[in-house]
């Protein structure tokens, strides 16, 4: 976008701030399903960008098509996740991967922390985009963990890693919009500021998961665990900071299986009696159950596979380099509003990599366990065990609802960015605020930018220059400032409607966004205002 003429008062911030507004009362306050709320989100933002910023229908056509293909790649990680979920499901998977676990460790805390804070971190680590959620809720309904904590904990437990994981492409793209003096500079003071959300994450889920005496058993895990995740991603920062949340989270996952062994995690944590995250029949009945229908080791092949993969195309650079040499994407031309907004034309528009796209482990995965299950009679055993819905229709029944409310998200953001909504409500932060204040509330637009996009890169490609010359014009720090846009923009993602709505798809809870909203939501406030005092210490 280049120099506009847009409006930057109170009422034009109140208007474009609007179509967020009501899409939060709608899923929090009303608890409206996403499905509907999504679309009249979506609706406002056209009328809001038609009546009030001058922006044709062909402007409006092209940011929603971009919204669209934007909802595309998403819908490529949700669609294998829900399939994935359901054949694992079909063949019995959950309740072996259930039994086989509690061989290892009956710790209810420990598991519930070892699955949504250290494997989603994991996840995200390699894979990203939404697929953390989308594999972990249902490994955590396995555990026993209710629906709408088995969503909201994984959101708030990879929300650290966003940054820097999947081989820190958001990171990437940032240094492709904004001219830094001091990248590692930058990248550092970055990882200091996402320290404490590690942190914050592990004490948080060990809560829900057993209130203080949940936390009071899972401390020293949380120490580790979090020392592990913030320092390696500092340490390694000064190596390779491509390298950083990945190396980082897979140590703390490695780590696990020592802390596993010892007794203060293997047994049971009967003093915790408050367990709001978990079934009131989670951990019982082991004895009565007959045995599932496979070990422990066929339940974990599909993420085995899915982990194989994912480094194989994602973390080998030679690998990597061949496979990113196919790609395509639509083309979109320029498009400009009444108040000079342009959008420059893009052929093509960003691009999608199937060979590196998250959904194609995904897919390898689903294929793999689908042959091998079938295989050795999984399928039917358990069909004739508990019956069960046919596999295809079940998927229909999850994804349809869940696409909806992804593409009017998606939509909804790419309109409001077209229009200039989103400029303004970055450059009204910027003119009420005084210096410091501003500098306090930098991560506060990254974190709206991934609320509208769930993406921290897409957040940053929006706002990162803005807030560079921003910072300029105040005497502030660039550096600072661009990197408490990038930690606001990973706590974002546990807000973000688009992520919760792949959580509530595989947990199969569509309907319940809001629900997961009230959970994760107090938790990313929290979070933002540890970010913005530490921001103050480095501008």
């Amino acid at each position: 976008m280049t120099d506009s003429a847009l409006p930057i008062n109170l009422g034009y911030w109140l208007l474009a701030f609007s179509p967020i507004v009501v899409l939060l009362v709608l899923l929090a306050v009303l608890r409206w399903k996403a499905p509907e709320a999504g679309p009249v989100g979506m609706f406002l933002a056209a009328v809001v960008a038609l009546v009030f910023f001058r922006t044709p229908f062909e402007t409006l056509a092209v940011g929603a098509g971009k919204g669209v293909w934007d909802a595309v790649f998403i819908l490529l990680v949700i669609w294998p996740a829900l399939l994935l979920y359901r054949v694992g499901t079909a063949a019995g998977a959950f309740d072996a991967l259930r039994r086989g676990l509690s061989r290892y460790s009956r710790n209810h805390v420990f598991l519930v922390l070892g699955f949504g804070w250290v494997f989603a971190s994991f996840m995200q680590g390699i894979a990203g985009f939404g697929a953390p959620i989308a594999i972990v809720a249902p490994l955590l309904l396995a555990i026993g963990v209710r629906p709408i904590y088995a969503v909201a904990i994984p959101l708030i437990g990879h929300a650290w890693a966003n940054m820097f994981g999947t081989l820190a492409v958001g990171w990437i793209a940032t240094l492709q919009v904004v001219d830094l003096d001091d990248e590692l500079g930058t990248a550092l003071i970055t990882a200091v500021l996402l320290a404490p959300v590690t942190l914050m994450a592990g004490v948080t889920i060990a809560w829900m998961a057993g209130r203080a005496r949940g936390v009071r058993v899972a401390w020293p895990l949380i120490l580790i665990i979090s020392a592990l995740h913030a320092g390696l991603q500092l340490v390694i920062m000064y190596w390779e900071p491509l390298l950083s949340a990945f190396l980082a989270s897979t140590v703390a996952l490695v780590a696990l299986y020592p802390l596993s062994r010892w007794s203060r995690y293997r047994e049971p944590a009967r003093d915790v009696r408050e367990r709001p995250a978990m079934r009131d029949d989670a951990g019982e009945g082991d004895e009565e159950e007959n045995e599932p229908v496979m070990g422990l080791g066929w339940a974990l092949l599909p993420y085995a596979v899915l982990t194989l993969v994912a480094v194989l195309t994602l973390a080998v650079p030679p690998v990597v380099n061949l496979l990113d040499q196919v790609e395509f994407g639509p083309p979109f031309p320029g498009a400009d509003t009444g108040y000079d907004v342009v959008n420059e034309g893009e052929r093509p528009y960003s691009p999608i990599a199937p060979f590196t796209h998250p959904g194609l482990s995904l897919a390898v995965a689903v294929l793999v366990t689908w042959l091998v299950y079938r295989a050795r009679g999984f399928f039917a055993r358990q069909r004739q065990r508990e019956g069960g819905q046919p596999i295809w229709s079940s998927l229909a029944g999850d994804a349809t609802p869940a696409s909806v409310a992804i593409l009017s998200f998606l939509v909804l953001a790419a309109v409001m960015e077209h229009s200039g909504q989103t400029d303004v409500l970055a450059q009204g932060l910027e003119q009420v605020s005084p210096p410091l204040v501003y500098a306090f509330l930098a991560n506060i637009i990254g974190l709206i930018g991934a609320f509208m996009t769930s993406s921290n890169t897409a957040s940053n490609v929006l706002f990162a220059q803005l807030q560079q010359g921003v910072a300029t014009g105040t005497g502030l720090s660039g550096n600072a400032v661009v990197a408490a846009q990038s930690a606001g923009g990973a706590i974002g993602n546990a807000v973000a409607p688009a992520n919760i709505v792949l959580g509530t798809g595989t947990a199969g809870i569509v309907g319940q966004e809001g629900a997961v909203l009230r959970k994760t939501l107090p938790w990313t406030v929290a979070a933002a205002v540890v970010i913005g005092l530490l921001t103050l210490v480095f501008v």
